[in-house]
């Protein structure tokens, strides 16, 4: 099953930046082959659920090793299965909405 997430991890005990956080996060979304987007406070990662949640236990477990003793994320995750819709397809469904 596909599923489409709305994932921020966020490391604690690690000080007030966390974009070195975030890059290997990137790069794990990136080696898994995952298509994703990062955003201000978050990245939005499609595939297939298995992949996108061994992601997910990959990010964790990689703050750790940087010397994160606590991680925590915030997830939101959508599937369908009554057709396929990708990332970009929801939003070209709002945007042509908005050109009316």
């Amino acid at each position: 099953m596909n599923v489409l997430i709305d994932i921020c991890v966020v490391p604690m005990g690690v000080g007030v930046s966390v974009s070195k956080y975030v890059v290997e996060c990137q790069r794990i979304f990136e080696a898994a082959g995952l298509n994703h987007e990062m955003h201000s406070y978050g990245t939005n990662v499609e595939g297939e659920w298995d992949k996108v949640m061994a992601a997910v236990k990959a990010c964790h477990e990689k703050m750790h090793e940087m010397g994160a003793p606590r991680c925590g994320s915030t997830l939101r995750i959508g599937t369908r299965i009554d057709r396929e819709q990708t990332m970009r397809d929801k939003l070209d469904s709002v945007y042509k909405k908005m050109e009316i």
